[in-house]
């Protein structure tokens, strides 16, 4: 697993032992930020069940002001931060559960939601966002599930987009309309 493009490009990633974190594919990413390109440089960006912490270091190198990593894995936080130190980058990386970190956690531009497939927290988390409002508007949020899970629709002024299949995966973006 490498960062693809940006100031460290290249760089190749920390991946887990085990298979309790399940890192986005190289194929599926590089999809992912295809669609995203112009919607990172400058923002601040939000990755919830952050894992390897791949996909918020894949922001930061292609130049997102700030990248805020969240994990309840403290396996999963040992591998970001030290991912984070061989790209030679820094960020914040909290051990806590997501639905209780998106109360009082301050606005972000881009929202990363990407829990174990099998852990029915879409629901929650989505509406957690959505009820507690922390996504700027314009912003997107990005949800990466099985090819098969139904993503909830979400309270205005927030709405679901365009959903994208790579194979079992499936992509599901979010997006808040300018109020």
């Amino acid at each position: 697993m490498r960062v693809i493009s940006g100031s460290v490009r290249g760089r190749k990633l920390k991946t887990p032992e085990n298979y309790d974190i399940r890192p986005t594919t190289d194929n599926v990413k590089e999809s992912l930020f295809n669609i995203i390109q112009f919607d990172i440089e400058g923002r601040r960006v939000l990755d919830l069940f952050a894992g390897t912490g791949q996909l918020g270091i894949e922001c930061l190198s292609r130049g997102a002001d700030s990248v805020v990593f969240i994990d309840q894995s403290r396996e999963a936080v040992k591998i970001i931060k030290e991912n984070l130190k061989a790209c030679g980058l820094s960020a914040p990386v909290l051990q806590q559960e997501a639905v209780s970190y998106l109360h009082g956690c301050g606005r972000f531009d881009l929202i990363f939601v990407d829990p174990p497939y099998d852990s029915l927290l879409y629901e929650p988390v989505l509406n957690a966002i959505n009820s507690v409002d922390i996504l700027s508007d314009g912003g997107i949020i990005v949800c990466e599930s099985r090819r098969e899970t139904m993503m909830p629709e979400l309270a205005a002024p927030y709405h679901k987009g365009r959903e994208y299949r790579y194979g079992k995966v499936k992509l599901t973006l979010y997006v808040k309309e300018n109020t």
